[in-house]
């Protein structure tokens, strides 16, 4: 499915993706070889989406950082997730997609139809 089919399906659902980290030194391509990690401002992407109600961390690593940089006092639902990665083999496709299903309910009602509307 080409990048653009796979953004349009995202946005259809309310599903909006966020990197945790803005920056950082990495030897290698492996989350725990991150160093002078710079994160992104999580606390103004929720101040300025009121309607947001869960966010789901792709992997140990991103909700690490994610927690720290959100803080304990949210109303929000912080799911930790399974990383994506295939390099992430301790779990299966099938344990993976069952531990994501976590995150249905909040996709279920959308309060905001605009992409459907044109708006």
């Amino acid at each position: 499915m080409e990048y653009d089919a796979r953004l349009a399906i995202l946005l259809d659902h309310g599903i909006g993706l966020w990197d945790v980290v803005k920056s950082g030194r990495r030897e290698g391509s492996l989350d725990t070889a991150l160093r002078e990690v710079e994160g992104n401002p999580l606390a103004d992407l929720i101040a300025d989406l009121p309607d947001l109600a869960a966010i789901g961390f792709n992997g140990g690593t991103a909700a690490r950082i994610g927690r720290r940089l959100i803080g304990t006092d949210t109303p929000l639902a912080l799911i930790d997730l399974p990383s994506s990665s295939p390099a992430f083999a301790a779990m299966s496709l099938a344990e993976k997609t069952a531990r994501w299903l976590a995150l249905r309910p909040f996709l279920t009602e959308r309060k905001d139809s605009s992409r459907e509307t044109g708006a």
